[in-house]
């Protein structure tokens, strides 16, 4: 499954360019998406979802969580030829990433309703005159839809509230611009709903560079990937990066979870 509508998208975010956090939430009570974000399909209608799980294997308990996130996350070798680890190599079991007042990005025991939640952390080295990739991918499976849904609705929201944010104390993440856009809307046909964001990633000392965070719903399962590119990367580059990740991850929760 390849995400083909992910750099048309993007290209609506008013795109600059650096390296979101796993799976995103805050303390919000009451999420706000954008008013594009929140517009149902064309034609007014509540649009079917885009895959309906074998109710049997939807996962249950944090064990059955766990297995899925561990089966679906993209470690270093699928993201292709040259990837390696970064250090952390993974996020800490039963945590997830909590977006605070301050804009500050940190791991906080996963709520009640998360049954699981895991981010990788990837990198293409620099070489050949080109600049290092940094990837993350994540998961997070939720105990119902709706909080599946909350978490999109509430990484619409943060990007309002924080068009700064600070990923780890030397890294900061700027100019970010969201778009929102449901199943069936702008030919969205490869989950329930998505978020996609762009902006620049700057480190310590370092020059901006570009970034992309892509988050997409199917169901009770949360998928997200960010990409951040060093010099001699395109933004087409990064997209198609991200997209195809993201379109794989989507692929393998579908394997997982459809009947016989």
């Amino acid at each position: 499954m390849t995400l083909l509508v992910a750099g048309t998208l993007l290209a609506g975010c008013s795109a600059q360019g650096a390296d979101g956090g796993p799976s995103r939430r805050t303390g919000s009570s009451t999420p706000t998406a954008s008013p594009e974000a929140a517009a149902p399909p064309s034609g007014g209608s509540t649009a079917a979802p885009v895959f309906t799980p074998d109710a049997a294997l939807v996962p249950r308990t944090s064990e059955d969580g766990q297995r899925l996130v561990d089966s679906v996350v993209f470690a270093p070798g699928d993201w292709g030829r040259g990837f390696v680890v970064q250090d952390p190599a993974e996020s800490t079991p039963g945590t997830w990433a909590v977006l605070d007042d301050g804009c500050r990005w940190s791991r906080e025991r996963a709520p009640r309703g998360v049954l699981a939640s895991l981010s990788r952390y990837s990198l293409l080295p620099a070489a050949g005159g080109k600049g290092a990739v940094k990837v993350t991918a994540a998961a997070t499976v939720h105990s119902s839809a709706l909080g599946a849904d909350e978490q999109l609705s509430t990484t619409l929201e943060e990007v309002l509230r924080c068009p700064e944010q600070q990923p780890r104390a030397d890294e900061r993440i700027t100019g970010l611009n969201s778009l929102g856009t449901p199943f069936g809307a702008r030919e969205q046909e490869y989950a329930d709903d998505s978020v996609l964001e762009a902006g620049q990633y700057v480190e310590k000392g370092g020059a901006a560079q570009l970034y992309r965070w892509m988050v997409a719903r199917l169901g009770t399962v949360v998928v997200a990937v960010s990409v951040t590119g060093g010099k001699g990367h395109t933004a087409q580059e990064l997209q198609q990066l991200g997209g195809t990740a993201l379109g794989q991850m989507l692929g393998r929760i579908q394997q997982r979870l459809k009947g016989k």
